[in-house]
């Protein structure tokens, strides 16, 4: 029996899965990753692993029901958006085709990115209320931004996970029902449990070097307090050397989004012959790179603070809403 990959539009899409969940079990679903830090891997799931992540799901939420899809299908949170709706008994509903239920107690999966635009929509704030669940993923989150769902009366679960976990497999820092988390060598988030993949698609060693023991070896660096909560850091090459000092990034740009005239920001190290790596923020917004460097160095030590500062009209993003690292880099490099 073949894999099957999804793609096309959302309705085909649906009608995919749904004969996919009722199909031989032996049939494995290849989900690709956005490649937003290189090329994207194939990503092999058994139809056993994403039930278990949406029976987990379900039960860490109190609930089921229908949900919106508002985020691209082919990648693996759309298409737990589709499956966990229709294993509710429920077609899910098409955002960009349908608009927003009217009825309550729905659920709905976003990036911090559409979050933060819908956020200052009116209409999308009446809706996000009649919502059971926002799951929020698929990058960091800035507390200030869940102050702002809050204030809005929208309730938000922070999800963490990948296509290689069947999707989000820790809620609010707490890891779903069979779901193990384990921090190891160099702050590395390793994770364990039934809704696990099964192989990179034609890339044995690759496979060999990310499945160990039993365990998911991320490429992301978190730690866990007496309480067993995660935090995600950032990935583990997000903390660059700079000037002989570790420098996190995801750091930086959080403090850079605190800022009263930055409406989104980034930050990535690029490679650089005097720094090793020098610190280049991305921002939206007006913001010198003097300003910069002194807003950083209030909250943090001053040489984490940016070298230089590129300001853009808005923070380019892959289909699924994460920033695209690879064109960030490229804007970096090209001469100004």
């Amino acid at each position: 029996m073949s894999d099957l990959t999804p793609r096309g539009e959302p309705a085909a899409v649906v009608d995919l899965l749904r004969a996919w969940l009722s199909g031989p079990a032996g049939v494995r679903l290849v989900v690709e990753t956005s490649g937003s830090t290189g090329s994207p891997k194939r990503v092999a799931l058994s139809r056993d692993a994403v039930i278990a992540s949406v029976t987990a799901s379900a039960r860490r939420l109190g609930a089921t029901g229908r949900w919106v899809l508002a985020l691209p299908p082919t990648y693996v949170a759309g298409v737990q958006v589709i499956v966990r709706s229709l294993v509710a008994g429920h077609a899910p509903v098409l955002l960009e085709r349908d608009g927003w239920p009217t009825g309550e107690g729905w659920f709905v999966s976003l990036v911090p990115t559409q979050l933060a635009r819908l956020l200052g929509e009116d209409d999308a704030v009446a809706a996000l209320r009649r919502a059971h669940t926002v799951l929020l993923g698929g990058g960091p989150i800035d507390p200030g931004l869940r102050e702002r769902a809050a204030a809005a009366g929208v309730r938000i679960v922070a999800t963490y996970g990948a296509a290689e976990t069947a999707g989000g497999c820790v809620y609010d820092g707490v890891p779903l029902d069979g779901v193990a988390v384990a921090v190891g060598e160099g702050g590395r988030i390793r994770i364990g449990g039934p809704t696990l993949f099964e192989e990179y698609v034609d890339d044995e060693e690759l496979t060999a070097q990310t499945l160990v023991d039993g365990w998911f070896v991320t490429s992301d660096a978190g730690r866990l307090d007496e309480d067993g909560l995660l935090s995600v850091l950032g990935r583990v090459d997000d903390v660059v050397v700079s000037g002989g000092l570790n420098v996190p990034t995801v750091a930086v740009a959080a403090r850079l989004r605190e800022h009263p005239a930055v409406t989104g920001a980034e930050v990535l190290g690029v490679p650089d012959e005097q720094w090793g790596n020098r610190v280049v923020a991305f921002v939206v917004g007006t913001l010198s790179l003097d300003d910069a460097r002194d807003w950083v160095a209030e909250k943090h030590p001053r040489p984490w603070a940016p070298r230089e500062v590129v300001v853009l009209d808005e923070i380019p993003l892959l289909a699924n809403g994460k920033a695209d690292r690879q064109a960030l880099l490229a804007l970096a490099r090209a001469p100004r």
